[in-house]
């Protein structure tokens, strides 16, 4: 599981555009917290601070736990609005996690096993077919990542959902079939190579058949 990232942030007396307005001049992000059958609440957090979270990457696959005061709250981002010409955060949604909440994640893929991997020792590459994965997971057990492991592909194999070791408690929102994640493909220079030899088989195979007919006919 992502250990989640602690937040300091300040709660907000006034809230509507005004008071967002005034919450952004001082290089504050509004947001709200809500969720888990408790009343809302509105914050503001340092612009800095979320711009450093969000180069990080992942923002919106991770939990937090956000300060206001003596107040905790464990969080989910659920909406985040950026401005539609600097991309500056505007305003986020934060989705408040109680125990035993289960909610839908965007899961990153990491690939291992590139090392031992023989499809690719022999010149294939990986063809991400999913570069994350869509699951049904327990809030306190949100992994940070789901690893698909290619040492033991060749060329033309695959890993599916069915490969992935999931958290406990933890199931893809696809369930009618069985995925796939990324394949070994071969190169398209080993591809080229491949049809010529067929082409030149096809080719031979043709040539000694005219000959037979040939010979046939002379006698």
């Amino acid at each position: 599981m992502a250990k989640a990232v602690k937040i300091e942030a300040e709660a907000r007396e006034k809230v509507g555009k005004g008071a967002s307005r005034a919450a952004r001049r001082a290089n504050k992000v509004p947001a709200v917290i809500y969720g888990d059958n408790k009343e809302p609440v509105s914050v503001q957090i340092p612009l800095n601070v979320i711009v450093r979270l969000l180069n990080r990457g992942g923002f919106m696959s991770h939990t937090y736990e956000i300060a206001v005061g003596k107040d905790k709250h464990s969080v989910l981002p659920r909406d985040l609005q950026l401005h539609p010409v600097t991309d500056v955060p505007m305003h986020i949604d934060f989705l408040r996690l109680g125990k035993g909440t289960t909610v839908v994640m965007n899961v990153p893929v990491r690939i291992i096993g590139e090392e031992a991997c023989e499809g690719l020792i022999r010149g294939g590459v990986i063809n991400h077919t999913r570069h994350d994965v869509e699951l049904n997971v327990a809030a306190e057990n949100i992994p940070e990542y789901v690893e698909a492991d290619i040492s033991a592909l060749d060329i033309n194999d695959a890993v599916r959902i069915s490969d992935i070791k999931l958290p406990e408690g933890a199931a893809p929102t696809i369930t009618d079939r069985d995925f796939i994640i990324c394949t070994i493909v071969a190169p398209s220079g080993l591809k080229s190579s491949e049809g010529a030899d067929d082409d030149e088989e096809e080719v031979e195979g043709e040539e000694g058949e005219a000959s037979e007919e040939a010979s046939s006919s002379e006698e």
